[in-house]
């Protein structure tokens, strides 16, 4: 069981900067960060797996960036140029192993944190 506590989220202007964190409780190979905007379907963000391979939703590429301190346990994104679009509630996954090709697949992942919020004024 890997616990996973999520931080970072606020509310910021359109153009602002925002960066998640998620502590982990224990290492976990691959990990990622999904979102879900009120009335829509979880959807993947960022995923990255032990050797440093990333994924991203072409929605956020260029945009944010993913990385990880594995000597901490913990999962970051980098939001900058944020958008409206981008207001959700944003969660840190993590799992035991997923091909790369699938880090951005909801059904991958077995841990999932509480969520922080993110609310981007235009």
């Amino acid at each position: 069981q890997v616990q996973l506590v999520e931080s970072g989220g606020g509310s910021v202007q359109a153009g602002g900067s925002l960066r998640l964190s998620c502590a982990a409780s224990a290492y976990s190979r691959s990990m990622a960060w999904f979102r879900q905007a009120p009335g829509k379907e979880r959807e993947g963000v960022a995923g990255i797996d032990s050797g440093g391979d990333t994924s991203y939703a072409d929605s956020v590429k260029g945009r944010f960036t993913i990385s990880r301190d594995n000597a901490k346990n913990t999962l970051y994104l980098q939001m900058n140029s944020l958008k409206p679009e981008d207001t959700a509630m944003y969660y840190c996954a993590a799992s035991g192993w997923v091909r790369s090709g699938w880090l951005l697949r909801t059904n991958e992942f077995a841990y999932w944190g509480q969520g922080t919020q993110v609310t981007v004024t235009s």
